[in-house]
This record gives structure tokens, C-alpha cells and sequence, in this order.
């Protein structure tokens, strides 16, 4: 992805150094480049030139940037991790069951003091990993939603600029 942004970058900075309105790529750079760059491949199919297609490629970035809003060499900054809501007490929510549980327990067996602290231990223990795990799934949640939220513009633009060379006469995969 590093790479992507890269190269594109790359071809963008020559682009805007031209002074026409739809810009060669920069010299050297091969045909299908900016297509390449977006992991696409690119087929002329009317006998288009590598001068031609590259005019095309530079055409559909532009339009395609247009239509989406979104600059594939320029993507906006990805949100921060969101930090899960913390919750607090965990520990001591499960001590008081634990307690109320050990109590019961103990009263049974003619200690319910000792049962009440046994039980509130292993339910303080009980009640925190609850907590952990709690707080780890939203954290996991929290970062599928901003990887998901991410991918859909840039995929937005790949299927516009692909559209765009499709009705230029070319076979996109």
C-alpha cells in the first residue's frame, strides 16, 4: 500500500509541474504506471499507443478524482485507533457477587464469613478478566470499522478510474 501511495505521489508531483491541462506522466515511466500503482492491469483494445494510454491513465486519475472526492496519492489521515470506552469496576462488581455467592456458600457449610472472602476473591479475579476481554473486542471492533471505513473510498476510486478507461476502449482487470 506504501508503494502505491508512493508511486502515485510521485506521478502526481510531475503531473502538476506541467503546465497543460492533462499532463504527460513523467518521463521514463512506463505505460499503465498509474494503473499498475493501483493494482490494476490495464489492456489497450482499439491498438491505443503506451503515449496514448498514459494520456488516457492521466485523464481518468483526474476525472476519477473528481467524481470520488478521494486522491489516492494524497489519502486523507486514517483516524486514531478510538480507544474503547473503559469501563470501571469490573473487579469490584465481580468481588460483590463473589461475596454474595461465597456467602451463601459458606452459610451452608457454617462459615459464611470466610465462604463471602473466598468468593469475593475468585469473583474480583472473575469480574476484572470479563472486563479485559470486554474492553479487547471493542478495541477489535473499533479498528475493523476504521479499516472498513477506509478501504471504501480508495475502492470508490479504483472503480471510477477503471470505468473511466473501460469507456476509453480499454479492458481493465
Amino acid at each position: 500500500m506504501k508503494r502505491i501511495v508512493v508511486a502515485i505521489a510521485a506521478l502526481l508531483l510531475a503531473a502538476g509541474q506541467a503546465s497543460s491541462q492533462n499532463p504527460p506522466p513523467p518521463s521514463g515511466a512506463s505505460a499503465g504506471s498509474m494503473s499498475k500503482a493501483l493494482g490494476l492491469t490495464v489492456f489497450p483494445s482499439k491498438s491505443q499507443t503506451a503515449e496514448q494510454q498514459q494520456k488516457d491513465e492521466s485523464e481518468c486519475y483526474t476525472w476519477a478524482k473528481g467524481q470520488t472526492h478521494y486522491d489516492p496519492a494524497a489519502p486523507p489521515p486514517t483516524p486514531t485507533a478510538v480507544a474503547a470506552a473503559k469501563q470501571k469496576g469490573g473487579a469490584a462488581r465481580g468481588a460483590a457477587r463473589g461475596a454474595a455467592a461465597g456467602a451463601a456458600v459458606g452459610g451452608a457449610a457454617g462459615d459464611a464469613g470466610t465462604g463471602a472472602a473466598a468468593g469475593a476473591t475468585a469473583g474480583a479475579i472473575k469480574g476484572r478478566r470479563q472486563q479485559k476481554a470486554n474492553e479487547q473486542q471493542a478495541t477489535q471492533q473499533a479498528q475493523a470499522n476504521q479499516a472498513a471505513a477506509a478501504a471504501g473510498p480508495h475502492e470508490q476510486y479504483k472503480k471510477a478510474f477503471a470505468t473511466c478507461l473501460q469507456g476509453k476502449g480499454y479492458t481493465v482487470n
